[in-house]
């Protein structure tokens, strides 16, 4: 499945890349407001845990989620939550997002949005910092060469901009660890199979440095599971699935903020 969506990412990096829209992106980009601050958010010296909330209408392993949600109003209910920041998947033809589902969010709330796309070429960075994201995500698996990975992350903090570095197994969270970035992912779903493994990740927390901001990604669809990552040392969690489906997501985040952290 990776694969397949970093094929389609190539074929809409070949677009962005005409010297004409590159430019115009890069200029944007540069002429835009500063971004709010993504790592400060996560960086917060409390010992409550922090939630990135997300924003997800479909994906490739479950389907339809919230194909009809407003973006707007789930960003209002996030931050009365006291979600730390809001994460927007844009990716149109796996994930059902948009460019638009972004702007909207990030412009009915004042907390950091992050990008959730698959970026693998610097033009993708501008066009982040374009549209008004604050922080973009970065995944091990679809970056196999660390120049590239540190020159992406490069770009993105030239332009003020926040980075999340998403790691799937031991292997990975040692070499994003070894290049010295200061936010790491531990992702509990495998992108090749999208198999979950919830535990496997709460066990290399441990791995991650006590300077960096740990955060467990996907599987997270109760309290008890981002109780149980905060007991593993994770600073942050990143919940999609569980907040678009619940009744009142403001209280779930709410309850989610409150879970204290242990020292890894």
């Amino acid at each position: 499945m990776l694969n397949e969506i970093l094929a389609t990412k190539r074929d809409e990096v070949t677009v962005l890349r005409l010297p004409q829209t590159r430019d115009l992106l890069r200029r944007t980009a540069l002429d835009a407001e500063p971004p709010r601050d993504f790592l400060g958010a996560l960086s917060v010296r409390d010992s409550h845990l922090k939630v990135i909330s997300e924003f997800k209408r479909r994906s490739p392993s479950k389907g339809e989620l919230a194909p009809n949600l407003d973006p707007s109003m789930m960003a209002l209910c996030y931050e009365q939550g006291g979600a730390a920041a809001m994460s927007v998947l844009t990716d149109q033809q796996y994930f059902g997002g948009s460019v638009a589902d972004l702007q909207n969010a990030r412009a009915a709330m004042s907390i950091p949005v992050l990008r959730k796309d698959f970026i693998i070429d610097e033009v993708q960075i501008y066009e982040s910092r374009a549209i008004g994201a604050d922080a973009i995500l970065l995944i091990l698996a679809a970056i196999p060469e660390d120049s590239l990975l540190m020159d992406l992350h490069a770009c993105a903090v030239s332009l003020g901009m926040g980075v999340l570095v998403e790691a799937h197994s031991e292997d990975e969270v040692e070499r994003v660890v070894g290049l010295g970035l200061g936010i790491v992912g531990v992702n509990a779903r495998n992108l090749a199979d999208f198999a979950e493994d919830r535990e496997g990740v709460a066990a290399l927390a441990t791995q991650i440095p006590p300077g960096v901001v740990a955060v467990a990604e996907s599987a997270i669809r109760s309290l008890e599971d981002a109780a149980k990552m905060a007991d593993a040392g994770f600073n942050a969690v990143l919940v999609g699935e569980a907040l678009v489906r619940h009744p009142d997501p403001s209280s779930l985040v709410a309850a989610m903020s409150a879970v204290s952290v242990s020292s890894r």
